[in-house]
């Protein structure tokens, strides 16, 4: 097996220059089946990992998801970055203690979002229950607080991440995500604004979810240079990875796409025999010795 820390310096290489896709895999499984295609490098969802253990998409507790991200780092050889929501807590020295946490894995990389979250408040609000994706979580009274941190709590947060990944030696790159456009504020210029304050203070990497043209993702990548930028590809865009590439983007992540194409071939199937007793539904299923001979070896 590949060391830790060779994975991580392998890791900053990949952000040196050129384009890499980065995907997502949910459970041991399709980790080692990504591996095996030669990908460079992989980073977990919190999405897809949600969904294998019958829970929305941030609903797994912290610990259950540092189980999940030491799993897949100790299966896989090449390097994985950490889909960790927004750290499992509100204030920055949380955040910081989630981190030092993370770190312990073996994880190479990890990403913290700027988004209060469902069922998650900031400082000194009340906590606004499960909110829908693109709406402003509510209190039970009604009134409305902002789906993301204030961006000067943010920055703190950031800056507490960075701060936990140093004292543990500095080998984690750090990932600092944008969510506008991922919860109802898709405003360029205050994506941008978030990115450069997170880059200022110390994201190795940035990223904003949820832009989709060819000007947006130009921007963003114009905007922080030379630190790179990760872009979110979890459907048809329009865009080829070379033009991704060519607008600058270092390196490419799916997020739930492949969980969700999964779910959707079983979701399918499944109908089939429910509603009609078809077996239709499995043509096109890999056979039983094509998937186990993925994993004899191991």
């Amino acid at each position: 097996m590949t060391s830790t820390a060779d994975k991580r310096r392998a890791f900053r290489t990949l952000h040196d220059s050129g384009c890499f896709v980065i995907p997502n895999p949910w459970d041991i499984g399709s980790a080692l089946y990504l591996q095996s295609l030669g990908f460079k490098a992989l980073a977990s969802t919190s999405s897809g990992f949600a969904w294998s253990q019958g829970r929305p998409d941030n609903g797994s507790p912290r610990e259950r998801v540092l189980e999940h991200l030491a799993a897949l780092a100790a299966a896989t050889d090449v390097p994985l970055n950490a889909d960790f929501e927004n750290g499992f807590a509100a204030d920055a020295a949380g955040v910081a203690e989630s981190v030092r946490m993370a770190v312990e894995t073996g994880i190479a990389g990890i990403s913290i979002e700027d988004s209060i979250g469902p069922g998650r408040a900031s400082p000194g609000r009340a906590s606004p229950g499960h909110a829908g994706l693109g709406r402003a979580p509510a209190h039970p009274g009604g009134a409305k607080t902002a789906p993301l941190f204030e961006l000067d709590t943010a920055v703190e947060r950031v800056r507490a991440a960075r701060r936990a990944i140093d004292a543990a030696g500095g080998e984690v790159l750090l990932i600092a995500r944008a969510e506008c456009f991922l919860v109802g504020l898709p405003d360029i210029e205050q994506t941008i604004a978030r990115l450069r304050a997170y880059a200022g203070a110390g994201a190795d990497c940035l990223y904003a979810p949820g832009i989709r043209s060819a000007v947006h993702i130009g921007a963003v990548v114009e905007a922080v240079h030379p630190k790179p930028v990760n872009l979110l590809m979890s459907a048809p865009a329009g865009l080829t990875l070379a033009e991704v590439a060519d607008l600058g983007v270092r390196r490419v992540s799916v997020g739930g796409a492949l969980a969700r194409a999964a779910w959707g071939g079983f979701m399918r199937a499944a109908r089939e025999l429910a509603e009609r007793g078809s077996f239709d539904g499995l043509a096109g299923a890999p056979t039983h010795s094509t998937v186990n001979a993925l994993f004899e070896a191991g």
